[in-house]
């Protein structure tokens, strides 16, 4: 293993003496006042390590020192990361210009060791962030030599994931990532990419957790994790030229992307193997939800006492890890409702068992003196405090798939849909009435969705009124009446997508996103071949997601560790290798997919 830095080492003083002569400080202007000169950008610069690179038989009670040609300070000291781990982080220190790196155990015999300086060290004037130093030592006979780069995403977006910890182990068993330390591990940089250098060539069971608490465990009930399927051999030995080594500038696209990741690790979190409630909140006075630990909680009773139990309305969603409750009695409401709830709940032994728990809802500080603030002043009343609130939507570029949209704040007592009043205007303003039908949110009590009977056609103006006072919440209150008005977008500039769908298999989510993929634009799910159309697109960027959804329960179910067991699967389209698809104005753009090649 050669020493590059080491002879560069004697030419750091003359370098230092010629910056000097070429930039001398100069004499004072008489005429000018002094300035504090330009802003110093140029970040720190190494000069000095202690040991030297690939040094080997490194005591076991080492003290490392790094020196700068400037005063430093340490930025984060969570960037200053040794491989394998100790139990306890490095302790670290500026004197001077020198950083000094300790340990509070001593090292592990005959083994290779890295620390890495990522992101750690910052010149002590203006900030500027020194970009990294990665020194190898041993304290054995030898240098490890072998290397892995890899990528670490989130499993739903395909996200990389910043901080994310990867942990090599020789041991092999399942316990090893809760119980042990790693024999190799680093950090994931802002683009989800790590490299591992300098490790044993053995075969490693891989993983990659978020490690909320920095013990380099997994602790399931907090933390995300990945794994790869099967073990893994490195193939690479590591050498001073390999690209994926180097240090970048993270801002630099181009050259971070260009770099080849050997594997891919999807982040997910477990179902946590624990279920109890681990949040309530009273959030009105007739209006409270509590959370689960886990999914799919089983509820046996649950009343509010001194209330009958058809006064109680709830509502679990998808997941059924969260209960939405409203009392349906207008009397005025105690500061604490008493929930008695029966449920499985996990005991001492860690098994579930139906137990019964007494839940006080209770009004917070704020929601209680917001309540009598408006109790007791008149003015202090908004109008939506005294009508059944309601949101309506109508989306020109979505409303043929889903329709008008309408939400009340509060659960129905009284309904009257018959009563809406639907019509149409053509292009040469003839009016026709029209009917709708009315379909319930499945995973929202509250929520509906309202859809003309006959499909909308271009051109036409599409009116909805919903008719004052037809429909009243649990607080007693009557809606106000409102209109809605749509049209198909008719602007010639929008452009359409159109993804010519086979090899369907099993059941699929097909999503398109917004850039930045946090928002869903429109969704279908899909279960056999034929073709899926995006229409009514501005000129932008978007995503194409596609989620296997194998069991068909209609969401992206999550991994188990222990029984090996990878989230669903999500899969971008790309085009020429990029998860971003650009479209033009007046575009229509048509592709075949092949979902069975795409998800093999």
């Amino acid at each position: 293993m050669s020493h590059p830095l080491k002879k560069f080492l004697p030419l750091v003083p003359a370098a230092l003496i010629l910056g000097s002569l070429m930039f001398p400080s100069g004499c004072a202007n008489t005429t000018t006042p002094p300035s504090g000169g330009a802003r110093d950008t140029i970040p720190p610069v190494l000069t000095k390590v202690s040991p030297l690179p690939a040094t080997v038989n490194v005591p076991r009670k080492a003290k490392l020192r790094f020196t700068f040609n400037e005063y430093v300070k340490i930025k984060d000291a969570n960037g200053i990361y040794l491989s394998p781990p100790l139990e306890k982080k490095p302790k670290s220190a500026i004197h001077g210009k020198s950083l000094d790196v300790s340990f509070e155990q001593d090292l592990d015999s005959n083994t290779t060791y890295t620390l890495d300086l990522t992101d750690a060290i910052a010149d002590n004037n203006e900030g500027n962030l020194f970009p990294g130093y990665t020194l190898v030592f041993s304290t054995g006979e030898k240098i490890d030599s072998m290397c892995l780069t890899g990528l670490v995403q989130d499993c739903n977006t395909l996200m990389p994931v910043k901080g994310a910890t990867v942990l090599l182990y020789k041991d092999h068993s399942d316990s090893a990532v809760f119980l042990k330390r790693p024999v190799a591990a680093a950090k994931t940089d802002d683009w989800g990419f790590f490299s591992i250098r300098n490790i044993p060539d053995t075969l490693y069971r891989v993983y990659a957790i978020k490690d909320e608490n920095n013990n380099n465990k997994y602790d399931p009930e907090s933390e995300r994790i990945a794994f790869l399927d099967s073990l893994l051999r490195p193939t690479i030995v590591y050498n001073d030229s390999l690209y994926e080594f180097k240090k970048f500038d993270m801002k630099d696209t181009a050259l971070c992307l260009a770099r080849h990741a050997q594997i891919e690790l999807n982040l997910f979190r477990e179902r946590p193997s624990k279920q109890y409630v681990v949040k309530k909140e009273r959030v009105g006075p007739r209006t409270a939800y509590l959370t689960f630990m886990a999914p799919d909680a089983v509820i046996h009773d649950m009343r509010v006492r001194g209330l009958p139990r058809e006064k109680l309305i709830h509502q679990f969603n998808l997941k059924k890890d969260s209960l939405e409750l409203w009392v349906n009695d207008q009397r005025k409401m105690p500061d604490t409702l008493n929930l008695v709830l029966k449920y499985d709940k996990t005991d001492s032994t860690g098994q579930l068992k139906p137990t019964e728990e007494l839940i006080k809802l209770t009004y917070t500080k704020e929601l209680r003196a917001e309540l009598m603030k408006k109790e007791n002043n008149y003015r202090d009343r908004k109008h939506e405090d005294t009508i059944a609130v309601m949101t309506t939507t109508a989306d020109p570029t979505t409303v043929e798939q889903y329709g008008f949209g309408i939400e009340f704040k509060y659960p129905l007592i009284e309904e009257a849909w018959d009563s809406l009043e639907f019509h149409s205007v053509n292009p040469r303003q003839q009016d026709a009435p029209g009917k709708v039908k009315v379909i319930r949110d499945s995973t929202n009590l509250r929520r509906f969705q309202i859809m003309p009977v006959e499909p909308f056609q271009v051109g036409y103006d599409y009116y909805l009124k919903v008719p004052h006072r037809k429909f009243r919440d649990i607080n007693g209150f009557y809606n106000d009446s409102t209109q809605m008005k749509v049209t198909l977008p008719t602007d010639d500039k929008l452009s359409s997508i159109s993804l010519e769908l086979s090899g369907v298999q099993n059941r699929y989510l097909v999503e398109l996103l917004t850039e930045k993929r946090d928002k869903v634009i429109r969704s279908f799910l899909i279960d056999k071949a034929g073709t899926v159309v995006f229409p009514y697109l501005k000129q932008g960027a978007y995503c194409i997601r596609i989620t296997e959804d194998k069991n068909r329960n209609g969401i992206v179910d999550t991994g188990v560790l222990l029984e090996k067991k990878q989230p669903e699967k999500v899969r971008f389209f790309k085009l020429e290798d990029q998860f971003l698809i650009k479209v033009l104005e007046r575009s229509e753009m048509v592709w075949k997919i092949d979902l069975k090649e795409m998800f093999q």
